[in-house]
């Protein structure tokens, strides 16, 4: 055998014994170790590229059902916390209350803390002891912050009533959601993030949300006050309109179209609110739903006013839950400022008359169910 045979022969092991080597020692390019390294990122590192950090509650002016709270003093205890935007006024907000008292009493032992964040839609909102009567009518037990300058709303950079935030227990974002329904999807992502710290929930059974027909067509929520209406591209329906700061003498037209807010008497347009004048004054409106609700408030004493459906007083088969009975007269007694239950019936089109009876009484706006 030659030399040059015998050399080649030499080079051949080793480039055979370098590649054993390498495959033995496992040693990597620097592109295989970036794979690696992406492959061996923690759980952490996954959700800080995908998911932001919460931001905290700042800002914050009073504080029910708890003492002062944080979000991260939650997360540092390995808590799953459901951050809710609500006003309670809002109807759609407080449509999602049965749902977050039933997630509160079934997962608060569990790992979950819902933290309710009030942020106020009017003015009167902003008051303590109305938001703790607004917690006592609807049974809220969870904690709730008073948000009356907007810097948690504006943290989360929300836009909306009502909207929920899902945050683990590393204090990650991990889901979101804004209005009404989706509470079957909103359960099943907390109990995927309670059973992420070790809670047993497999056999906790999902509430099943009711559905609602007709919705698509329900009249849209109203505004009185010039600053939400006119600032919406909404108006009231009489010729004269809203005209900020001035007090006009309405009266009602021949003709009225479906989904306005029309005024009889004198009123004044306030930013929030509109404001009777007169001793006695009107309220009309052409509506397509099931149920109608209005926000109100009177000055000083109570305020009376009388509730007709279709130019006849409302029977008890369609009266709201705030409606009182007197014989055959129907009526509600505004007594603070609050979300009127007014009607409560069938879907249908129907015409609401209130007759007022005092003008200490303000009109916010209406909602529909």
């Amino acid at each position: 055998m030659n030399k040059k045979l015998i050399f080649l022969l030499i080079i051949m092991i080793l480039i055979i014994g370098g590649i054993y080597y390498l495959e033995k020692t496992k040693i990597k390019t620097p592109i295989q170790e970036i794979k690696d390294q992406k492959q061996n990122s923690t759980l952490e590192e996954l959700k800080d590229g995908k998911y932001k950090k919460a931001p905290e509650l700042v800002g914050i002016s009073g504080y029910l059902n708890t003492e002062e709270i944080t979000i991260r003093n939650f997360t540092k205890q390995g808590k799953v916390v459901l951050i809710d935007f609500w006003t309670y006024t809002c109807i759609n907000c407080i449509r999602t209350f049965p749902y977050l008292n039933s997630w509160y009493d079934k997962y608060k032992d569990m790992g979950l803390v819902i933290i309710g964040v009030h942020t106020p839609e009017f003015t009167f909102e902003k008051d303590y002891e109305n938001v703790k009567q607004a917690l006592e009518k609807y049974n809220i037990k969870y904690p709730v912050v008073q948000d009356n300058d907007y810097l948690t709303w504006n943290a989360f950079n929300n836009h909306y009533w009502p909207r929920k935030y899902l945050i683990d227990k590393d204090g990650y974002i991990r889901y979101d959601h804004i209005g009404e329904g989706g509470y079957e999807e909103i359960e099943d992502k907390i109990k995927e993030l309670l059973s992420e710290i070790g809670s047993s929930v497999e056999n906790i059974e999902t509430t099943k949300e009711e559905t609602k027909k007709n919705r698509f067509f329900i009249t849209g929520e109203l505004y009185a006050g010039h600053a939400f209406a006119l600032s919406r591209d909404q108006d009231i329906g009489n010729k004269e309109g809203l005209q900020p700061g001035k007090i006009i003498d309405y009266e009602l037209p021949s003709k009225i179209d479906a989904n306005k807010i029309y005024l009889n008497g004198k009123w004044k347009s306030n930013p929030d609110d509109i404001q009777l004048i007169d001793d006695e004054g009107f309220v009309f409106l052409l509506f397509y739903g099931n149920s109608a609700n209005f926000v109100a408030k009177p000055l000083s004493t109570p305020v009376e006013l009388e509730v007709f459906i279709d130019g006849n007083y409302i029977t008890k088969e369609m009266a709201g839950s705030d409606v009182q009975f007197n014989g055959s007269k129907t009526f509600i007694n505004i007594d603070k400022p609050q979300l009127y239950n007014v009607v409560d019936g069938d879907y249908g089109n129907y015409k609401l008359t209130l007759k007022i009876k005092s003008k200490d009484f303000t009109l916010n706006s209406f909602t529909f169910g």
